[in-house]
């Protein structure tokens, strides 16, 4: 039997419906459940087949855990290990490397020291930092958010140069950006699971949370199509298998505003009916896919084409060992060739002197 288990916190609503949506499935061999632990051993199996990560954001021992997990085997959903690594400022640079519009975003050190540090410890950061050249670059007004996190926590809106120093004194130790204001006329954000299923929903962050979902836009379907295809782009590159990414639509340009959610909101009563009922069905036919395809043991996780091309790049990969060897193989056999070619060609001047020499001889002779 394989077991999909769910890791979550406070949500209510999508848990309990994720687990029962795959049980009715009735999947020979396949049964849901949350994820129960009380204890972790180092390299043990978790007993689970896929586990769908919905906390771990938030609790460093559950983010251990399905580390630990997934070197069992475990296809944690998603990729503990990326979510780990990746930052908001980061993905930004990843948006242009793909070709996805995003505000110019500059990355703004602490207000406060970190703990265990001193001045000293900052000796590589000039100070005054160039800040004229950054308030020029990001304009104003812009927006201060944090360079990872999201739940619209510690998010300032900054008027001017002195708005902004006098927010980012609350900031404390909290290393933030300052990013370009977009004024939208249309805003999206899209569920992408799997890497290919998307879901494109009205969303205006201007209204109060529990009705943003409520907001109309035109969505002509040229522009629904760009937004889907730089969704997928975006989870392609990251190696995300459940996010959200959130479009401000500018003069027709769809601009990337937050992408880095792998535990977004899917609550029944703030996305709406319609909308969970997707996500509900998605994610769990999605996860079901991943337990048939689970491999025991295996590395069942997704990685994501950054990572991937990195490793292609330093050639430790498979494929690109197997490219080098059929490229050395060929290399030889051409050099075997050639040198077989020449010997050919000398072997048969050789025979034409010979030949012509034992001739002259015979002539002389006569």
């Amino acid at each position: 039997m394989k077991k999909i288990g769910i890791l979550f916190g406070q949500e209510n609503t999508f848990p309990q419906a994720f687990v029962d949506r795959i049980n009715r499935k009735n999947e020979p061999g396949i049964m849901a459940e949350f994820v129960t632990i009380d204890k972790v051993m180092q390299g043990a199996d978790s007993g689970y087949a896929v586990i769908l990560d919905r906390i771990s954001q938030d609790v460093p021992f559950y983010r251990a855990y399905l580390k630990n997990a997934a070197i069992g085997g475990t296809a944690v959903i998603n990729n503990p290990f990326w979510w780990s690594a990746d930052d908001k400022f980061f993905n930004n640079a990843v948006a242009l490397k793909t070709g996805v519009a995003v505000p110019k975003t500059v990355l703004v050190p602490s207000r406060n020291l970190p703990e265990n540090t001193s001045d000293q410890s900052f000796r590589n950061l000039l100070y005054p930092f160039d800040w004229d050249t950054i308030f020029a670059y990001t304009g104003f007004p812009a927006y201060m958010k944090p360079f990872a996190g999201g739940g619209w926590k510690n998010v300032y809106q900054v008027e001017n140069r002195e708005d902004f120093f006098n927010k980012h004194a609350e900031t404390d130790q909290l290393v933030m950006m300052l990013q370009e204001e977009i004024v939208f006329e249309e805003y999206y954000r899209c569920y992408c699971i799997g890497g290919r299923h998307v879901r494109i929903m009205p969303y205006d962050p201007r209204h109060p949370h529990h009705l943003r979902y409520q907001a109309s836009f035109p969505g002509e379907p040229a522009l629904l199509d760009t937004i889907t295809a730089q969704v997928i782009a975006l989870n392609e590159y990251l190696g995300y298998d459940f996010n959200t990414v959130e479009m401000a639509v500018k003069e027709g340009i769809p601009y990337a505003i937050d992408f880095c959610n792998p535990a977004p909101d899917a609550d029944l009563h703030s996305v709406g009916a319609d909308n969970f009922e997707w996500v509900v069905e998605t994610t769990a036919s999605y996860a079901i896919a991943r337990a048939k395809a689970h491999q025991p043991g295996a590395d069942n996780l997704t990685w994501g084409r950054f990572v991937q091309e990195g490793i292609l790049a330093n050639g430790t990969s498979t494929p690109l060992k197997k490219k080098k060897a059929a490229a050395k193989k060929a290399t030889t056999a051409k050099k075997a060739a050639d040198t077989s070619k020449k010997k050919t060609t000398t072997d048969k001047k050789t025979k034409t002197t010979t030949a012509a020499t034992t001739k002259k001889s015979s002539s002389k002779n006569k």
